[in-house]
């Protein structure tokens, strides 16, 4: 399969906890141009995973994303995203610096997400449950991306 996205572009990786969006990210994109809400946890609380500082964490993140965006820079989010309201600040950040906004689905099977993430020390804590929500609340909402702005 072939993506094509424009050059200059905001794109939001989509897909549960373990569906593969870092390693997806990694591949197929500059480190730069990847702005990831774990990395951002990292830099404010020194534990990825501390879901208590997101707040914190997506501040900076989206900060990151207007200076690359301001400098004209293909830009990756790199965070679930799975929630409509998470994407509509993407789609609104898009449009604020008139770039389109692509989303890149990830869309795994449960159980692969859960094995993924048992795979990861880091990620052993997050629990069977939370993999089930975020592939659901995904599957609800992924056919409505166009009508959101994508």
């Amino acid at each position: 399969m072939e993506i094509k996205i424009p050059e200059f572009c905001l794109v939001a990786l989509v897909g549960s906890t373990g569906s593969g969006k870092s390693s997806f990210a990694r591949k197929h994109f500059k480190p730069s141009e990847v702005i990831s809400s774990d990395a951002c946890r990292a830099w404010v609380c020194d534990d990825e995973t501390r879901q208590d500082a997101s707040h914190d964490a997506f501040e900076l993140l989206y900060y990151i994303v207007r200076k690359r965006l301001k400098n004209g820079l293909l830009t990756v989010i790199d965070a679930t995203n799975i929630h409509p309201d998470d994407r509509k600040r993407i789609v609104e950040l898009a449009r604020e610096y008139h770039v389109f906004a692509a989303a890149i689905v990830l869309n795994e099977e449960i159980e692969t997400c859960i094995e993924r993430n048992a795979a990861r020390p880091e990620r052993q804590h997050v629990g069977k449950h939370v993999v089930v929500n975020h592939v659901r609340q995904l599957r609800r909402s992924i056919g409505k991306l166009k009508e959101e702005g994508f």
